[in-house]
């Protein structure tokens, strides 16, 4: 077992890594709309589901995964009005590679983030 750790995503602010690789599959911590440097990202859902792809990218590169190699994400959203709005950022990430996922609205995310995404991928 092996923790992921990049200064290209923001750090965990609690007692967790970014991610942990378990034989040849990584499994990222929720990644919410933090920049590297910890700044919370204001505006649309659109701007924090873009910013948390941000994060993904850099956690899943440090991992030596990568969008394509996604087998399974899983979505938690503030307000399932969101669903469209997010589901369209979402399709410009996995626009060929369609991997399981599951989306659920959830009543607050840390620091009041409209949007978190975890994943579960193949280490190359």
């Amino acid at each position: 077992m092996r923790s992921i750790s990049t200064s290209k995503a923001p750090a965990a602010i609690g007692p967790y890594s970014q991610g942990i690789i378990v034989n040849n599959l990584f499994y990222s911590s929720g990644q919410i709309p933090l920049t590297a440097e910890g700044s919370m990202i204001e505006g649309s859902v659109e701007d924090q589901t873009h910013q948390v792809f941000k994060n993904l990218t850099a956690v899943l590169e440090e991992a030596g995964a990568s969008f394509d190699t996604v087998v399974k994400a899983t979505v938690f959203i503030k307000d399932m009005n969101d669903f469209g709005a997010v589901n369209e950022v979402y399709g410009q990430y996995f626009d060929t590679h369609k991997p399981a996922r599951s989306c659920v609205e959830v009543a607050r995310l840390p620091k009041d983030a409209l949007v978190e995404i975890e994943v579960i991928a193949l280490v190359k």
